[in-house]
């Protein structure tokens, strides 16, 4: 599709635990200008999606809105994924059903596995190396019946604006504090799921954008998904904190618009 004398290109932007689409409205904003098509799904239970959290029982079905978009693509079409902090396990899901479908990953300073190991050991490892008091005032919370309803966790204001949103505008913050959902990460369905094939998984072309400020995902620990899971590239936006598609969105649509025209 031409618009403008340029190609337009499918830009898919995945949002992250207890966020909904609406976390990316600069990001989608930038690049619609641009020319491309942007696709901002909300995950099940997430932003305006209808579901709660205990209707959700496995991480597939918390990405399936993602996997149902990919499977709609028109023959012969081939998107870009972007997947933000847990949104970068979602992509991964993605990568593993259809490969085919994807000229490249994204993963903006977000979880991502390696082949070799379980989709929840980067998940865990976090976790465990966290302190509980570095969690603040997250909430977190487990269901009478763990088989079908997740261990809840949503971030509290103080989190949020201490760890989250430190470099955003006040502005961002309190849309962010007002707008945060009942999320999981999944831990016990994910630590029973078999790592992703380097066949699938490990075909597609990935990128790592690493943000420097981020306390939530550390840059050390981004870099050690990095070290266990060589990409195809590495971009670093220096000022960016967790929440980069707020605090640093023309950085980040740069990015991404380099992207976009080296792999599409």
């Amino acid at each position: 599709m031409e618009e403008g004398g340029r190609r337009q290109k499918h830009i898919i932007l995945v949002h992250g635990a207890c966020h909904g689409a609406w976390s990316w409205y600069k990001v989608a904003t930038l690049l619609r200008c641009a020319g491309h098509q942007v696709t901002v799904p909300d995950l099940a239970a997430s932003g305006i999606d209808e579901r709660r959290l205990h209707e959700v029982s496995t991480f597939a079905d918390y990405s399936q809105p993602l996997l149902d978009i990919l499977a709609a693509l028109p023959p012969g079409e081939r998107v870009i994924l972007v997947g933000h902090s847990l949104g970068g396990m979602s992509v991964s899901l993605a990568m593993e059903r259809f490969p085919e479908r994807i000229a490249a990953a994204v993963f903006l300073t977000a979880f991502m596995p390696a082949p070799a190991s379980r989709p929840s050991h980067v998940l865990d490892k976090l976790f465990q190396e966290a302190p509980m008091s570095f969690w603040m005032d997250t909430q977190f919370s487990s269901s009478r019946d763990q088989e079908k309803s997740p261990v809840s966790m949503l971030f509290g204001p103080l989190f949020i604006s201490l760890n989250l949103y430190q470099l955003c505008s006040v502005e961002d913050l309190t849309l962010g504090t007002t707008l945060v959902r009942v999320g999981s990460p999944f831990l016990q369905d994910l630590s029973s799921a078999p790592p992703f094939s380097k066949g699938h998984y490990g075909s597609v072309d990935v990128v790592y954008i690493i943000c420097c400020q981020d306390l939530a995902i550390t840059e050390k620990f981004q870099r050690w998904m990095i070290e266990n899971n060589p990409v195809k590239e590495v971009k670093v936006i220096e000022e960016a904190d967790h929440m980069a598609m707020l605090s640093r969105p023309k950085e980040l649509c740069e990015c991404l618009l380099e992207i976009v025209t080296t792999y599409v």
